[in-house]
């Protein structure tokens, strides 16, 4: 059994899927940093994790993105969070001294984010 699976089975809060898009997620928002870091990987914060969730999510769910996050339990940044820590408590991600769950609370509010490139804007309703 892996890691995600052992965390899926000890705390219900989130699907099992959510965890490893999660893994996907944090590989797209290391890549992109490292991009804007001319190619030199470092460590990204919580704010940027989840600014790289929902693009990813974005990217990968298009419209669907706010379904799926539901369906998976995870409506608010701070259940980002949640499941990191947990996936550090597993050892599967790390985290320097500074990292704080706290840091994840309240960042933007998730599914309006994930709405928002689909909603049609006021001046193309007229």
């Amino acid at each position: 059994m892996d890691a995600i699976q052992s965390i899926a089975l000890k705390d219900k809060r989130y699907d099992i899927g959510a965890y490893y898009f999660l893994k996907d997620a944090l590989d797209f928002t290391v890549k992109k940093a490292a991009e804007e870091n001319n190619g030199e990987h470092r460590h990204v914060s919580a704010k940027e994790l989840a600014e790289g969730f929902r693009d990813y999510a974005i990217e990968q769910f298009g419209p669907m993105a706010s379904t799926m996050m539901s369906e998976w339990r995870i409506t608010e940044t701070i259940d980002i969070g949640n499941m990191v820590f947990l996936l550090i408590k597993e050892g599967v991600f790390g985290k320097q001294d500074s990292d704080t769950l706290e840091e994840f609370s309240n960042i933007f509010p998730l599914s309006k984010h994930l709405d928002a490139p689909f909603i049609p804007s006021q001046k193309n309703r007229q």
